[in-house]
């Protein structure tokens, strides 16, 4: 039938219209921030200071006296803290303070201020043999102290001598454009100005630990063991009150690095957004320890923060979402794919990847299925053969799930090399296969099987390659021909349904309609059966499909309001209520990878409205999560609104090292926890990515604790972080990188 050209035109205009209507993040540049950990080997004392100079070099000081520098630490790969011989006739002095001046290197020992730097013309001795701070003014001028005397001296001479009235100096700071320092006791500040030599008070308080003088001179910002406080320096008052809304309270250390407010403290370190919230750096993906004694600027764009296990050096380089992904493909690529799958490297020693193994998962079909998702939406939004290549190899392993068990159209869960049952987990779940060399794992779940069939769905549609696009038809066809056979169940070698691959109206309509599995389910089969009918053209789906939806209600089901989803009522039975006991995030990521089939594959364009209907009153529900895969899945409606911003935020935020670190956030108190609730939300507003544990879509993303873990395993960046940022890139709603 030939199209007028009046409705070719319309088609083609709407489609541009349709293309323009969705907003698009444009990839540049940003600032990732990551962590080179450095660790403390042998005990040499207290960790005091640390300091950079302009040529990069790093020192830190010990209440021992001696001097360590950094050793062997990159990325990943933490370096350790040695001593440090450079400059080995200064074992004779015994240093109690290291600072910098004019970027350069200066010590304190019990009898002068001196350096290796301007031919080692500056040595100052200062005449307190207990002293332990100083700080350098104008023209080689320093303020020392021992916590109770001040000199001020320049060239060995004495300018000024005096003490805080009643108290004990704690640190001190120099004001360049005032030509005055600042000197904090723990109950008062004064200034010292240079030319009159007067010490004035300015404020008087309690419990005050550290400070640092900001904005260009014109704040002094104060640390106390509770809370931090900020004075004006041109009106001599204290701004507001204390603040205490910080990820912890108890702070011991502050220093301003190139206009940014950083706070070290007992509970890690944290610096001040432009928001006014905090990017909070605790845990060993951050830091060797938590307990902060010092912070001071790094080289290249980097902080240094000391605490009293090592040193952690929080760099910041410039990236885009692009080169992220270039980034996580490497670390997939290098140390993620077992057999063809996309796995987790386990058991390490402490994060040390070189010690781990690639571990076997109840999902592995599943996260290899989401791998694969990413890399097709690589490949069609870039052509990359590389990206093509991955697809062959993931598909090998997901195509030999069905090839290796002995029931037709029933995919394993994972197989392994034969002789190792004991040693794999659940170990009861596993078979020998017919080969000899090989045994596979039983009972697959639903969450397989969905997404199984959204990566061969995509792959079938765009995937050029005549041979992989002909296998992955064939298994959709496979896997639903069994479903069908079986009368909607997915049927185990031992003739039985497996625990949750159940989809007949005898199980689905047993559920209360308020309870989760109900909607689920049936939303689940309609994207799968329409998926097969979509490719193979077989009528049986599609008469299978609208059966289900027309006699059997599955329509009704799945368009019910997430808003309804809640807790079995007193008279359903155990079941019901052991399954709506709370929000299950793995039904969240079982629902948007099925709506992939199910909005992309509809059987007609009114089931197709409905279908966007569905999708867009559960990304409402999520939307607090800020999550990134499902943000970008609901843009696959055509949807203005889908918190493209968010997913941005998410794909930025997450950390690069995605090695499974404890992680402790209840005890902060700039968060608003919520009561207990169905939905499991614990905070009014979700933490950053790297603030958090390493998780799945299939974790709650308001968990606040990640206990007892020593980075014994690292997660694959296929599922977690390829997957939505390649489906962005291909949906037009992530730009290709803006340089």
């Amino acid at each position: 039938m030939r199209t007028p050209l009046y409705s070719f035109l319309f088609v083609i205009f709407s489609s541009v219209c349709y293309a323009q209507t969705q907003p698009v993040y444009q990839d540049k540049p940003y600032w990732q921030d990551y962590s080179i950990k450095f660790y403390a080997d042998k005990p040499n004392g207290d960790l005091l200071d640390v300091q950079a100079d302009r040529n990069g070099a790093i020192q830190i000081l010990t209440s021992k006296g001696d001097l360590l520098h950094p050793h062997d630490g990159q990325f990943l790969y933490p370096g350790t803290l040695q001593p440090d011989n450079t400059y080995r006739f200064m074992k004779d002095k015994k240093l109690t303070a290291l600072g910098s001046y004019q970027q350069q290197f200066v010590y304190l020992s019990d009898q002068v201020v001196f350096a290796n730097a301007w031919a080692g013309k500056l040595f100052s001795t200062h005449g307190l043999p207990n002293a332990k701070l100083f700080q350098g003014g104008a023209d080689f001028t320093f303020l020392v102290s021992d916590g109770s005397s001040l000199n001020l001296l320049k060239d060995s001479k004495s300018l000024w001598k005096g003490s805080l009235p009643g108290d004990e100096t704690v640190a001190i700071r120099y004001q360049p454009g005032a030509n005055q320092f600042w000197v904090l006791g723990k109950k008062s500040l004064y200034t010292l100005s240079v030319s009159g030599a007067k010490l004035t008070k300015v404020l008087d308080g309690a419990g005050f630990t550290a400070f640092d003088v900001t904005n260009q001179g014109k704040k002094i910002i104060v640390g106390t063991n509770d809370g931090y406080l900020e004075f004006d320096v041109a009106t001599k008052k204290q701004v507001g009150a204390i603040r205490q809304k910080l990820p912890w309270t108890e702070i011991t250390a502050v220093a301003e690095v190139d206009g940014k407010l950083w706070f070290g403290s007992t509970k890690g370190a944290f610096a001040l957004r432009p928001d006014g919230k905090f990017d909070y750096y605790n845990g060993e993906r951050w830091l060797p320890g938590d307990e902060v004694t010092h912070i001071s600027k790094g080289p290249k764009n980097s902080v240094l923060i000391l605490t009293k296990a090592g040193l952690g050096q929080i760099c910041f380089k410039q990236m885009t979402l692009y080169d992220k992904a270039v980034f996580f493909d490497n670390q997939v690529r290098s140390r993620h794919i077992r057999v063809g799958f996309n796995s987790t490297l386990d058991r390490m020693e402490k994060g040390n990847l070189a010690t781990g193994y690639l571990d076997d998962s109840d999902n592995d079909g599943l996260w290899t299925a989401m791998y694969l998702g990413g890399e097709i939406f690589r490949y069609a939004a870039t052509k990359d053969p590389e990206a093509l290549q991955n697809c062959r190899e993931s598909l090998d392993a997901m195509e030999r799930l069905y090839t290796i068990t002995p029931v037709p159209g029933f995919p394993a869960r994972s197989f392994e090399r034969s002789g190792h049952m004991k040693e794999l987990s659940d170990s009861e779940r596993w078979q020998h296969a017919s080969d000899k060399e090989w045994d596979w794992k039983s009972t697959t779940s639903s969450d397989e099987v969905i997404g199984h069939i959204f990566a061969f769905g995509a792959m079938a549609e765009l995937i050029p390659d005549k041979n992989l696009k002909s296998r992955a038809i064939t298994l959709i066809d496979t896997l639903m021909s069994h479903i069908i056979s079986h009368d909607m169940y997915l049927i185990d070698f031992d003739g039985k349904p497996t625990m949750w691959g159940k989809w007949n109206p005898t199980y689905v309509n047993s559920f209360p309609t308020n309870v989760g599995d109900r909607k689920l389910n049936s939303s689940n089969i309609t994207s799968m059966l329409q998926t097969a009918y979509h490719f193979t053209k077989k009528e049986k789906y599609k008469k299978k499909l609208l059966e289900l939806m027309q006699k059997h209600g599955y329509l009704t089901n799945q368009m019910r309001s997430m808003n309804e989803i809640g807790k079995a009522p007193a008279d359903a039975d155990e079941h019901a209520k052991h399954m709506s006991d709370g929000w299950n995030h793995s039904d969240d990521e079982m629902y948007f990878v099925g709506y992939w089939g199910l909005y992309r594959y509809a059987l007609n364009d009114t089931l197709k409205a409905k279908y966007k209907q569905q999708i867009i009153d559960h990304w409402q529900a999520e939307r607090p999560e800020k999550e990134g895969a499902w943000n970008i899945f609901t843009a696959l409606t055509g949807t203005k609104e889908f918190d493209l911003n968010e997913a941005a935020w998410y794909l930025r935020e997450h950390p690069l090292d995605l090695i499974d670190w404890s992680i402790q956030n209840s005890h902060r108190k700039d968060i608003e926890l919520l009561p207990e609730n169905f939905r499991r939300q614990t905070t009014k507003e979700v933490l950053p990515p790297d603030e958090r544990r390493i998780q799945r879509h299939n974790a709650n993303m308001f968990d606040l604790d990640r206990k007892g873990r020593s980075g014994g395993s690292e997660n694959s960046a296929g599922d977690i972080w390829l997957l939505p940022y390649w489906m962005g890139r291909y949906l037009g709603v992530i730009s290709a990188p803006v340089k």
